[in-house]
């Protein structure tokens, strides 16, 4: 931006944050190394090694901006280190002389920044290009969101932790419909939640769909961040504000009146059951005593062929529940009920493969654990289910437990103050014991970084196609998103993980199945060693105390030494190395006029992906490893990278290049245009209609000067705020997406980029229009937006069919960016302007 300023004669140091900006580094980290004392260390030194460019342009940033510093890697997730440590929850300024306090709030580029919620403070996820254009002064536009209320009564059960709660309420939302909406709780129950258990909650707003999930500020609130470190002036300042503006939350005080909602729901915390949530999306919550029957009605759908197996196991379901008498599909808690069904063996497609880890022969079949990570985000900012997971290890060690030799296992907290009390309390040589080695302090697992499974437990699958699974304590567990060797994925709490790392399946009942056998024989139960909340309460009253977080936080924008030591280049506008295969200059702004070009109604485009249902911006998005036959490997070899120097397309995220090759490259991708293909494949209708890859295709109708389309059904781009879903998108020349419904942050971000978000009539889909994907696409009205109007909705004719599209830009402020071809270039030009 600085450069395109520059070329169109302004004043290239208007390009700098007016708000003050905060980025932690967090997502490059990777479980190369684990099990081993040294895993922390080896992996930060490998980080380093891949992202040296990367780090280097970072820095330069640093310097080269004002009011924006750089949390360095090795130091937390931004989550995690935003509630610990930046976030101020009520702001002052001065103003003419004067003090005034405002309410504390932000958007983040990413979409579970909502964990601030759990403090009070209004923020949700945003694309890094949303974040960018607010930096540089330009407001959040959204239409005004209707608010649902919810209520909590009651207290947690023992033996049902944080992340049973925000599974149950999950499942609960996603229900009820929050996409757009705000929640807010409120209600005795709140009172009655440790502040850690409100940020495990709205940490999770985005797989509720909503747009923010907030809690109100009271006690609690104080105590947190006085335990956290905050100064006296600001709790202070925070209480008397809060109470000032009627903020404040306090249910028993006397003349309280219950806030009105556009919608309530309601939920008595004692019905919480211990949970799991998969095998594929964070709603699909399972209860524990059901989760062998589930995973084995599951596993049909992802085993090749085996529609025998799974009609024996709805025939199971059929013989215990018969129609009849089926029960009710919902309980007291207001969350949809799933029959309990026993099915036999003969159910369950089994393929056991012996293999052999460091000279032990072992049996693995499908669903063998073959990872279990206690990984940052959503969890592990909660000192009552970490030090749960270690208590349950130290029981586990202590009855001569062992984690199943096919078990990648990985411990990489939010924060090193989870080292820190983990080791006041004595229990890190338990979690060694198990396997559960510190990593590294970054979003590891969850976001696909869990590095490469046992080499022959991936031998395994990829030799017996064997349908393994991870349990991680994250909060997204998507389709392809965790590891290519891993088809099935399941969220649960980090005592869970352990569980299930020693018992070694999913195909396990941790009720009634034994974990293992004692030194003397005997078979252990999940019973016998779980922790009780008491034994829990007392190590975290302590354990944890002010001191550990003013300590670690007393340098957080520091760094050690490997970052210290970087050589930082230097100036205003940044020296591109051409040769670069991570870092290169974009093409966004090249060739852009001062003055936007007038719209242009669509004609002659082809469709280049036809999708359906619940497509995230995972399966958009290019993240994980980069395979050496996709287009963004034979690229990187073709520019002299060994394969083994590959990295992640998260870690090349600075290089479009290598970008644009892995969007709608994930491999559970299904184009239905391209039938009997998973992964980046499509028809080229450009040529002669073969099946070829996503990019190759793209680069023919470029060629060309078509116009592409995507068509996609129900919740198109759920999941994290990925702006490259919506980058490379718009770089491949989609110009349209027609989907049924969209998630809040890809329709935005699409818009950003300059791709025109279209719904099909209500209760209408590309399947009920007998729409193909083969057909030529135009799209008239769309000029109205050069009379400053905003269509309700356009004509499309698609072949032989026409049909009238809502248009989905929502505000004023988002029909400006896309005139301006998105929203950056909008932006710029207004900075021209200024």
């Amino acid at each position: 931006m600085r450069e395109a300023m520059s070329d169109l004669g302004g004043d290239p140091e208007k390009i700098n944050p007016l708000a003050p900006a905060e980025m932690v580094i967090d997502h490059s980290v990777i479980a190369d190394v684990f099990g081993t004392p040294e895993a922390f260390e080896r992996n930060v030194e490998i980080e380093y090694e891949r992202n040296k460019e990367r780090y280097q342009f970072l820095r330069w940033g640093q310097g080269a901006f004002s009011d924006f510093k750089v949390v360095p890697p090795g130091t937390g997730i931004v989550h995690q280190v935003n509630i610990e440590h930046l976030a101020r929850v009520a702001f002052t300024r001065e103003v003419d002389g004067q003090t005034q306090v405002y309410p504390d709030t932000l958007v983040g580029t990413d979409s579970h920044t909502t964990m601030v919620n759990g403090i009070g403070v209004l923020g949700w996820g945003v694309g890094g290009i949303e974040a960018e254009a607010a930096m540089l002064g330009q407001p959040v536009s959204m239409l005004i969101p209707r608010v649902v209320g919810f209520k909590l009564s009651g207290e947690l059960p023992e033996g049902s932790t944080a992340t049973d709660l925000v599974l149950t309420i999950t499942e609960m939302l996603r229900e009820h419909g929050v996409v757009g909406k705000f929640v807010e709780f409120h209600g005795e129950g709140v009172s009655a939640l440790p502040l850690a258990n409100r940020a495990t909650i709205g940490n999770m707003s985005p797989e509720f769909g909503s747009t923010a999930a907030i809690f109100p500020i009271d006690e609690e609130t104080i105590k947190y961040l006085a335990l956290t470190g905050r100064d006296e002036e600001q709790l202070h300042l925070v209480e008397a504000y809060a109470k000032e503006q009627g903020l404040w939350h306090d249910p028993s005080a006397e003349g309280y009146v219950e806030p009105r909602f556009s919608e309530s729901l309601e939920l008595d915390l004692s019905d919480v059951v211990p949970s799991l949530a998969g095998p594929k999306r964070p709603q699909d919550r399972i209860a524990l005593s059901e989760s062998k029957s589930r995973f084995r009605g599951a596993l049909g759908d992802y085993v090749e062929g085996d529609e025998q197996g799974q009609s024996a196991y709805d025939e199971a379901v059929e013989e215990s529940f018969p129609a009849s008498d089926a029960p009710s599909h919902t309980g007291s808690n207001g969350a949809p009920q799933v029959p309990t069904a026993a099915p036999t063996d003969q159910g369950r497609p089994s393929n056991p493969v012996t293999i052999s880890i460091d000279g032990v022969e072992s049996t693995v079949d499908h669903g063998a654990v073959a990872v279990a990570a206690i990984t940052s985000c959503t969890n592990t900012s909660n000192p009552s289910v970490m030090i749960g997971a270690a208590l349950l290890a130290k029981n586990a060690v202590e009855k001569g437990l062992e984690r199943k030799p096919w078990v990648k296992t990985s411990l990489a907290p939010g924060s090193k103050v989870v080292s820190d009390y983990y080791e006041r309390a004595g229990l890190t040589p338990y979690l060694d014991k198990l396997g559960f080695n510190l990593v590294g302090y970054g979003c590891t697992t969850c976001i696909g970084n869990s590095g490469p499974l046992i080499p022959e437990v991936s031998q395994a699958v990829q030799d017996n196609d064997l349908a393994v699974v991870s349990v991680l304590s994250g909060n997204r567990n998507f389709e392809g998103r965790i590891n290519p060797d891993v088809k099935m994925n399941y969220l649960a709490s980090p005592p869970l993980v352990v569980a299930y790392a020693l018992a070694g399946s999913m195909d396990v009942d941790l009720f009634n199945d034994p974990l293992g056998q004692d030194t003397d024989g005997n078979d252990v139960y999940m019973r016998d060693i779980w922790p009780s909340a008491s034994d829990i309460e007392d190590v975290v009253a302590q354990a944890i105390d002010t001191d550990m977080f003013t300590d670690e936080y007393a340098s957080v924008f520091a760094g050690d030494e490997r970052w210290k030591s970087l050589d930082t280049p230097e100036g205003k506008t940044f020296d591109w190395d051409e040769e670069s295969t991570y870092v290169r200059k974009p093409t966004y702004f090249d060739g852009m006029p001062a003055e936007p070009e007038a719209v242009e109604d669509i004609a002659g485009a082809r469709v280049l992906l036809k999708l359906g249902d619940s497509v995230t911006t995972d399966h958009i998005s290019p993240a994980g490893a980069i395979k050496k036959d996709s287009p963004a490997g034979k690229y990187l070899a073709e520019h002299g990278v060994q394969q083994r120097d590959f990295n992640s397309y998260g870690s090349r995220r600075g290089n479009h290049e290598v970008m644009i090759r892995g969007t709608f490259a994930n491999i559970r991708l299904r184009n239905q245009l391209a039938e009997g293909t998973e992964g980046g494949f499509t028809r080229d209708f450009a040529g002669d209609g073969e099946v070829t890859t996503v990019f190759e295709a793209s680069e023919k109708y470029l060629a060309q000067g078509t116009p592409l389309v995507v068509l996609a059904g129900k919740e198109y781009g759920s999941g994290s705020s990925r702006d490259w879903a919506a980058k490379g998108t718009a770089l491949l020349g989609v110009k349209v997406v027609i989907a049924e419904s969209y998630e809040r942050i890809h329709r935005s971000n699409l818009i950003g980029m300059g791709v025109l978000p279209l719904e099909f009539p209500s209760g209408e889909s590309a399947e009920s229009l007998g729409l193909t994907g083969e057909e030529e696409f135009s799209v008239t009205g769309v000029t109205a937006l050069n009379d400053g109007e905003t269509p309700r909705t356009v004509k499309v004719k698609a072949g032989d069919v026409e049909f009238d599209a809502k248009v989905r830009i929502d505000t004023p402020g988002e029909a400006s960016y896309y005139r301006n071809g998105g929203i950056l270039q909008f932006v710029l030009r207004n900075l021209m302007k200024g």
